[in-house]
């Protein structure tokens, strides 16, 4: 499958009520879909995230699905969630990719589907005085 034909689109919120600013401690919210142009269903099965702070600190996060699911989505469908950060500084950024298997139907164990990868565009995390 052309993983091109699955786009991520990322909102992003500072939660100004789960941070602690004088501890060096952003809480954000990011909310992302996952969108499927192709012919087929596809499931997510995994994520991995590069997070990096304003210091330059990297901390890499890899895991099975997003908020507990390995959701399969739709042809010409979408599937939105949302999930947070915390990061020490008040600006940061994340990028990644999620691997995902094209569901073509059948009796196929999904172990020996051909797994793809979608990147995921890096976007920034900042309060909302700190890119001004």
């Amino acid at each position: 499958m052309n993983p091109h034909l699955v786009t991520i689109d990322v909102i992003t919120t500072y939660l100004a009520r789960h941070s602690r600013p004088d501890e060096q401690h952003y809480t954000f919210a990011y909310t992302i879909t996952i969108s499927n142009a192709g012919e087929v269903p596809v499931q997510l099965l995994s994520r991995h995230w590069i997070i990096t702070d304003a210091n330059g600190e990297v901390e890499e996060v890899r895991g099975e699905g997003v908020v507990g699911e390995q959701p399969v989505i739709p042809a010409g469908g979408f599937f939105r969630y949302t999930s947070g950060a915390t990061l020490p500084t008040p600006v940061g950024c994340m990028e990644g990719s999620y691997t995902m298997i094209r569901l073509d139907g059948g009796d196929t164990d999904p172990e020996q589907l051909l797994a793809f990868e979608v990147a995921i565009p890096a976007f920034t995390l900042h309060t909302p005085m700190a890119l001004n």
